[in-house]
């Protein structure tokens, strides 16, 4: 009944006979009648409100109205089931409570058994289930998963607390908010077991990118020992879903940062976990070639395994399976697959030029290290033309060569003649340019050599007609010359 209809209502049992003549004077009397015939609504069809609200169906209608007297009865059935339950999920809980409190016989002082066997446990878990069922059923809730278990029954959960009047409060579901108020409780107490290992597991499924519950999970595995080469197990099915997650990668290194002291000392067993990363890191590869987080955690393997993995440990480098050459190996592999996989470009020149037994330590990526040998420079120099050779106009390499000269210590003369062989009659009626990267790369080398006008007709060149997109940054290149 609307407002409006209830007062006419009100208003029509009032100017009944021997009602409004008792209480009311006769002006009020008839600005009572004036309103119920305003409303036209006669006395004889005005409902009477219901005397229960029985709430509304899924529908929105009112049950009271559309509701059998057999549905009230299985209705109120249900309510006494739903109402003997709660009464024995209460004797549950109070016996857990004692347990944990711990109580004593005042008059022998010996200690009193309240312990739950695992069949109370499980039959209090069924008996929530169906609380929770006749819940849903009656009133339209259910309680969380957690909620529902007798295991975080000694867990008060710690509700998100949003600031009065939020602008912009986050809808969190209702099982991710639960899930999270749940590991607030456990992280206040710093409680390390193993329901809240699976309590992260089950929050990171739906929350992969949660850097918090990774730090958290991490404390749990070291704090209960768990089996490293088990959770790496598990993290990587975990890492199959979500291709784009960085904070997998981080628990990772900090899995294996934990885990390497304890085999450090057998170069099998390193050899053994250096394989099996590596494996894994390829299977992720094969599905996104130029993930940034697999290759930043590759080299940090690299790195942190770098007995198993340097070339220098692999004398000659043959490019054998089991010893230093497998990197380099399989970084061939990758630029063959895809010349312009620069993610592998970059990688090979870390693994060559960062290697420990060829290399000094600290050394800048583009700084001359005396360190490296001439015959990996020329070996470098050497592959990064084949490359050039099977896609000139890919940036990659060139940039690779322009990075061994540096850490060489060599002038950009040195192949000069090849790049040139890239370029045709410059500036002439039948110029070619195959290859953009060249005329760049030329420029430079004519710098180098103090030929100002021909590095000068390199960039007008670019910026005229090879690329002529960037032909703001070919004419301040021309400006700079000059510099």
């Amino acid at each position: 009944m609307s407002p409006a209809a209830l007062q006419a209502y009100n208003n029509a049992e009032y100017v009944k006979p021997g009602v409004a003549a008792d209480v009311l004077s006769k002006k009020a009397q008839k600005e009572l009648w004036k309103q119920a015939n305003e409303a036209s609504l006669p006395l004889r069809r005005l409902p009477r409100p219901h005397p229960f609200q029985w709430g509304r169906d899924a529908e929105g209608r009112d049950r009271g109205e559309h509701t059998s007297i057999e549905d009230f009865d299985a209705r109120r059935a249900r309510e006494d089931r739903l109402f003997l339950l709660q009464i024995r999920s209460d004797r549950f809980r109070n016996r857990r409570a004692r347990e944990r409190i711990g109580f004593v016989r005042y008059d022998t002082g010996e200690s009193v058994d309240y312990g739950c066997s695992e069949e109370d446990i499980e039959t209090e878990r069924l008996r929530r289930k169906e609380m929770a069922d006749l819940r849903m059923e009656l009133y339209g809730v259910r309680p969380g998963s957690y909620a529902l278990d007798p295991e975080w029954d000694d867990v008060a959960p710690i509700p998100q607390a949003e600031p009065e009047g939020a602008l912009a409060a986050i809808a969190y579901p209702d099982d991710y908010a639960e899930s999270m108020s749940y590991l607030r409780a456990v992280m206040a107490e710093k409680e390390h077991s193993p329901r809240c290992l699976r309590l992260t597991e089950h929050i990171i499924s739906m929350n992969p990118a949660h850097y918090t519950v990774w730090l958290y999970r991490f404390a749990i595995v070291e704090a209960l020992n768990i089996s490293i080469p088990d959770e790496i197990e598990w993290l990587n099915a975990v890492s199959l879903e979500h291709l784009k997650n960085y904070q997998i990668w981080h628990h990772r290194q900090l899995l294996l940062d934990h885990y390497y002291p304890a085999i450090a000392s057998s170069a099998d067993d390193v050899r053994d976990l250096a394989r099996s990363e590596l494996d894994f890191v390829s299977q992720m590869l094969a599905l996104d070639a130029k993930n940034y987080h697999v290759w930043s955690y590759r080299q940090y393997l690299v790195r942190k395994l770098g007995a198993a993995l340097w070339p220098s440990n692999d004398p000659g480098y043959g490019g054998d399976e089991e010893g230093g050459g497998a990197e380099l190996s399989d970084l061939e592999r990758l630029i063959d697959e895809d010349v312009r996989n620069n993610s592998a470009w970059s990688h090979r020149f870390f693994v060559v030029f960062s290697d420990p037994g060829r290399s000094t330590p600290g050394s800048h990526a583009t700084e001359r290290d005396p360190a490296v040998p001439a015959a990996v420079v020329d070996r470098e120099l050497a592959y990064a033309r084949r490359k050039i050779d099977v896609a000139p106009q890919n940036q990659s390499p060139w940039n690779y060569m322009r990075g061994v000269l540096a850490k060489g210590g060599r002038d950009l003369s040195e192949v000069r003649a090849f790049a040139e062989g890239y370029v045709k009659a410059l500036g002439e009626e039948g110029e070619v340019v195959r290859s953009s990267h060249a005329l760049d790369y030329l420029a430079d080398a004519y710098k180098e050599a103090g030929d100002r006008e021909r590095a000068d007709l390199c960039l007008r060149r670019l910026a005229e007609k090879w690329d002529r997109v960037r032909r703001g940054y070919w004419e301040y290149r021309r400006r700079m010359l000059d510099n």
